[in-house]
Formats: C-alpha cells, sequence, structure tokens
C-alpha cells in the first residue's frame, strides 16, 4: 500500500471524516480526498499534523508495505 491507500484505511479506522481529518491538517475537506486518491500529496507540516491525529507516523504512512 502507499500513502494514499495507508491515509485512508488509518483514517476509516480511526473512524473520522475527511473533513475532521481536513481540520486538523489545516487544509480543505477536498484536498484530504485528493490525499486519499493519490491526486496530491501533503506538504511536511500537513502531513506530520495528520500522522499525529492518526496515531502514526510519516513514514508508516508512506511505506508500501504498512499493514
Amino acid at each position: 500500500m502507499g500513502f494514499a491507500e495507508n491515509l485512508k484505511r488509518l483514517r476509516e479506522a480511526e473512524g473520522i471524516t475527511t473533513a475532521e481529518l481536513a481540520e486538523v491538517a489545516c487544509v480543505s475537506q477536498p484536498m484530504i480526498v485528493k490525499y486519499e486518491s493519490g491526486q496530491k500529496l501533503p506538504n511536511v507540516i500537513a502531513g506530520v499534523l495528520i500522522a499525529q491525529r492518526l496515531g502514526t507516523t510519516v513514514e508508516a504512512l508512506v511505506n508500501r508495505n504498512s499493514d
């Protein structure tokens, strides 16, 4: 799995909406959808905020071998 798949899987596992994650990451809800579809990647700050909210690390989010 890549970043987009890991992000969506972890967000859904945490039971939070794209809008809630967007607020935490200081981006728009449509931007989270773009991250999850693989159209865009977050900047470093948004990536760290997303990882913190999902209880993981940036490294784990981008790891293709993440389970």
